[in-house]
């Protein structure tokens, strides 16, 4: 939660706000950054690239909605922007596994596995929707904050939503099965 008086400060030109609030964003930026892009170095240039944006826009931010909100739509939009760009299907880095105890090898590969299906098949999911679930899951904004920061009607946010969700089971079904 960033204080409001920092936001203030900061509209207001004081550089050592401008600091502190986008240090205090910057984990979150880019963590929906690499959730909607899938990679590191996309998600280093959308994150680097939305920090600049709320910078150079910080005098447009009004109080009507959250900062976080404000913020997240302005990561969405930059990440939305960079997929159009590349119009490639987005491809989801592996993840090492640690492993620190031969007995739990097998729970960690398992768990390793499942959160690597669970992040491929949000990244199958169409740009719309693999935005919404992540603003929802990762982010834990509420539906009316997702149709903020994406500039859609809230029923819109949750229809993405319910149909995002049955891909993802189907999804996930066929990961099981062994399919994908």
């Amino acid at each position: 939660m960033v204080d409001v008086n920092v936001i203030r400060s900061a509209q207001k030109g004081d550089k050592d706000s401008i600091v502190r609030l986008l240090e205090s964003i910057e984990n979150s930026v880019y963590k929906t950054a690499y959730y909607i892009l899938g990679n590191e170095q996309d998600a280093l240039d959308a994150s680097q690239e939305s920090l600049i944006r709320v910078y150079t826009k910080i005098g447009t931010y009004q109080e009507k909605a959250k900062f976080s909100t404000w913020v997240q739509r302005i990561v969405t939009n930059v990440c939305i922007d960079k997929m159009r760009k590349k119009k490639e299907t987005i491809s989801i880095e592996q993840n090492e596994v640690l492993l620190q105890d031969k007995q739990n090898v097998e729970t960690e590969v398992e768990k390793a596995g499942e959160a690597l299906e669970i992040r491929e098949a949000i990244g199958k999911l169409p740009a719309q929707h693999r935005s919404v679930v992540i603003l929802r899951y990762l982010n834990d904004l509420s539906y009316n904050e997702i149709a903020e920061a994406m500039d859609l009607p809230l029923n819109t946010v949750k229809s993405y939503l319910f149909r995002a969700r049955h891909q993802l089971q189907g999804l996930l079904k066929e990961y099981q099965r062994g399919g994908v």
